[in-house]
């Protein structure tokens, strides 16, 4: 128990050394009391800058760069930004920041404190320049690629910047404070020089027992700041070792619980990146699967060498159609008429494979097609349909893609259903349960049916929880994997090309 080790509290410590402290001559005691106001004064100025300072640092350049990224990367205006909520516009954050700036800057004495408020306001109006450049290409077209441009070269980097002038202030008062403990320092030995020419052998004894006193408090709290300094440098193996048995010693053993624990955690994190770049490989090995490059490569031999020149000159532009909608430039989200045909392309090559058992049909409203969808969203789902469905069943087999929208009182919250149903060999309902369980974990904790996870994470990701797949199956019967996103257009001027 931590009350078991506070064997001498710093209350009674304390209390001994007030009233020690007590026999000085009356006129000393009111030369401190005036010397603490001042310092009292000075310290909580520096600390509600610090607390301001440190909120901003905090949050602003979250804020800014969620705010600004929506703004550059979505159909939110400047004008609708703070609509939902979650948002803030940009304008109003550079505002805060520059009106408590400059409050700041009228309060703070430190120099150094001052040039880096003084940096901060020039990067702040440097950044008013970026977002009105940002605004200014929002309201004209074509700018989309300039505006991501921008995003990263300028405004991270101004934001950024932002930051560390915050930082940098806090520092520089950080350092002021330890400036007024110093000054402090000096005031109690004026007192105490004072005390000595006056007091004699009792100042003599004033001094030892405060001196005691002090040392018992100031040396193990020096050595949890340097423990602390070097947790924050990143060196979670350091232990403090105080054995004072008072509240600081319980402080000691807090500092080192919370060192291991960081330790710990940081360890946990360094693991989960690598399970997250390891399921990113899995994932690009699930995007460009080399056995279908194979197989299409044989296929193709095998038409030639069958004499069938024209089939293998379609399977060749299927396959070179199929990689290309595979890359879209880099694209996170096409078309629903590009993921269209991407499978189409797909099940056209695999149809040449398995031309006995393999027939298929895509049905999606030609309404959805400027609709936006994630890349690679449906080719999993009918590759998962073909090879653990239509192929188990070794026998004719069908695999059916429909779309459809589905309309709600409000425009906005339209959603698209798409649906991918094989007419293979099903599951067993505990395989159907134990599936619906596995795409529901996140894809790098996934044992079975990576890709569907997959597909199911991302759709989550990017368009929210209520959003996703869902999977019905019959033993015998085949197999329907559901998928539902929201109906929101690609862009203007994809919806007017399929206008």
């Amino acid at each position: 128990m931590a009350t078991e080790k506070i064997k001498y509290p710093l209350k009674n410590k304390l209390i001994v050394l007030v009233l020690v402290a007590m026999v000085p001559i009356l006129y000393v005691t009111i030369y401190l009391i005036l010397a603490l106001v001042n310092y009292s004064r000075a310290y909580d100025q520096i600390v509600n800058s610090m607390l301001l300072a440190n909120d901003y640092n905090i949050n602003f350049k979250e804020e800014m760069d969620e705010s600004l990224y929506k703004l550059v990367v979505s159909s939110i205006t400047f004008d609708t930004i703070e609509e939902d909520g979650t948002l803030k516009n940009p304008y109003k954050l550079i505002n805060e920041l520059r009106t408590e700036s400059n409050n700041l800057l009228t309060m703070t004495s430190d120099k150094e404190s001052r040039v880096w408020l003084q940096s901060l306001l020039r990067n702040v109006d440097t950044l008013k320049d970026r977002v009105d450049d940002i605004k200014a290409n929002q309201q004209a077209e074509g700018q989309y690629e300039k505006n991501i441009d921008m995003l990263y070269n300028d405004i991270y980097i101004l934001t950024e910047l932002i930051q560390d002038d915050i930082q940098y202030y806090i520092y520089y008062q950080t350092k002021s404070i330890e400036q007024l403990k110093i000054q402090l320092n000096q005031e109690v030995q004026h007192v105490i020089l004072i005390s000595i020419l006056l007091g004699g052998c009792i100042v003599i004894v004033v001094i030892l027992i405060t001196s005691a006193i002090l040392n018992s408090i100031t040396k193990p709290i020096q050595e949890l700041c340097g423990i602390t300094s070097r947790i924050a440098e990143g060196n979670f193996s350091d232990r403090a070792n105080v054995q004072t048995e008072d509240e600081l010693e319980v402080l000691s053993d807090s500092v080192n619980d919370m060192s291991e624990n960081l330790e710990v955690l940081v360890n946990q994190i360094k693991e989960d990146e690598r399970k997250m770049r390891h399921a990113e490989l899995r994932l690009l090995q699930e995007q460009i699967n080399p056995h279908f490059l194979y197989n299409t490569l044989d296929t193709i031999v095998w038409l030639i060498e069958g004499d069938d020149p024209d089939k293998a000159v379609d399977v060749v532009v299927a396959l070179s159609e199929f990689f290309r909608l595979v890359l879209s430039k880099g694209k996170e989200y096409i078309s629903i008429l590009e993921e269209k045909e991407h499978i189409r392309g797909y099940l056209e090559i695999q149809q040449v494979r398995y031309q006995d058992i393999l027939d298929y049909e895509i049905a999606i409203a030609p309404e959805l097609y400027s609709y936006k969808i994630l890349k690679l969203t449906l080719q999993p789902l009918v590759e998962n349909s073909l090879y653990h469905g239509i192929k188990c069943k070794r026998q004719k087999g069908k695999i059916c893609v429909t779309g459809k929208l589905q309309q709600s009182d409000s425009p906005q919250k339209d959603t698209i259903l798409l649906c991918v149903e094989d007419s293979g060999i099903g599951m067993e309902i505990d395989d159907v349960n134990r599936l619906r369980t596995e795409i529901e974990k996140p894809c790098k904790e996934t044992e079975k049916g990576f890709g569907l996870a997959n597909v199911n994470e991302r759709i989550r990701m990017n368009f929210g929880a209520e959003y996703g797949m869902t999977i019905e199956s019959e033993k015998g019967v085949g197999t329907k994997v559901s998928i539902i996103i929201p109906a929101v257009k690609l862009d203007e001027t994809l919806a007017g090309e399929f206008s």
